[in-house]
């Protein structure tokens, strides 16, 4: 059976409960924790997004990212008895980080599980194919199946791998060495999980991730799709699973792109190149609109027309890998 590269976004969570799912909520909720964001951090923000309240959607997200940006170039200037910001400004870019941290912990901290008519059908393709799997989301529903499931393992008997080892992560992990032949586990979008020790990027452990634990990692790309580009460029982690997406694509017959709006445009643009060869098909809400409207959606995304467009009530329904 050919190997295949599934693409996820978050419409898979969506499906199972969008309540928890949502950007929104997650950003609205981590604004109002308690003992976290100061109000002058609050103001500061509310400054950058011309409003009062939390951030709404990642499109609110633009001019946070210029400000904290501008913060960390001043920052590198220099201190001294007249620092350009005020302590507020100084750790502007950190308290953001931990923002942006805190509310991909809550998405990622989902409870719930993958249906197992779902979960089962995509577990014994992944295995018998050992078809890559790319994420745009922060959730850990597949990571954690994946993991319970065996998709994982050791360099000689895994399935998938995704760079991270028990010292952290590593890119030499994804070479392919001794006759291996696994697929890659990209995520994206990064995850919650990957943090900073020293030089090196190390993964929590599942249970050690909660909202009481303020990292502002660097690995997280949640902000205008105009600034995703440069977040995944100053992450050795990210950028490496992005060099790696080529990989995957360049030995695939068929991209399926689940649950995926179709906006992330530095994804759309790489992708192109490679879809003249390769077949492509799109899962999705049929909410999303008519079959003829979605058809075009993807052919002016994609710059080509997609060989199906699948629109379900219930994308958790799918199984025709």
């Amino acid at each position: 059976m050919p190997r295949k590269l599934i693409i996820f976004s978050n419409g898979l969570g969506m499906a199972l409960d969008p309540a928890h799912f949502s950007l929104n909520t997650a950003l609205a909720e981590i604004w109002n924790r308690e003992y976290f964001l100061t109000n002058e951090h609050k103001r500061l923000i509310e400054r950058c997004i011309g409003r009062p309240g939390a951030p709404v959607g990642e499109h609110e997200l633009d001019q946070l990212h210029r400000a904290v940006t501008y913060c960390k170039a001043l920052n590198q200037i220099g201190a001294g008895q007249a620092h350009w910001l005020t302590a507020d400004g100084q750790n502007f870019p950190e308290i953001t980080a931990q923002y942006i941290h805190k509310v991909a912990t809550k998405l990622h901290n989902y409870d719930g599980v993958l249906p197992p008519d779902f979960e089962g059908p995509l577990l014994d393709f992944v295995k018998d194919t050992k078809s890559h799997v790319a994420t745009l989301n922060y959730d850990k529903l597949l990571y954690t199946s994946f993991i319970a499931n065996d998709v994982f393992g050791g360099y000689y008997n895994a399935c998938l791998v995704d760079g991270m080892v028990a010292t952290g992560f590593s890119a030499s992990a994804l070479e392919r060495r001794y006759g291996n032949n696994f697929g890659y586990y990209l995520h994206l979008h990064g995850s919650p999980l990957f943090v900073n020790r020293g030089q090196q990027v190390v993964k929590l452990a599942r249970d050690d991730l909660t909202l009481e634990v303020n990292e502002a990692s660097e690995h997280i790309v949640l902000t205008h799709v105009e600034h995703k580009p440069s977040v995944i460029a100053a992450s050795l982690v990210l950028s490496t699973y992005w060099d790696y997406l080529r990989v995957a694509l360049s030995e695939v017959d068929e991209v399926i792109l689940f649950g995926y709006s179709g906006l992330d445009d530095h994804l759309n643009v790489l992708l192109r190149p490679y879809l003249s060869a390769t077949q492509i098909r799109v899962v999705e809400w049929e909410g999303a609109g008519d079959q003829a409207g979605r058809e075009a959606y993807w052919r002016e995304k994609l710059g080509r027309p997609v060989n199906e467009v699948v629109r379900l009530g219930n994308v958790a329904t799918f199984t025709d890998w």
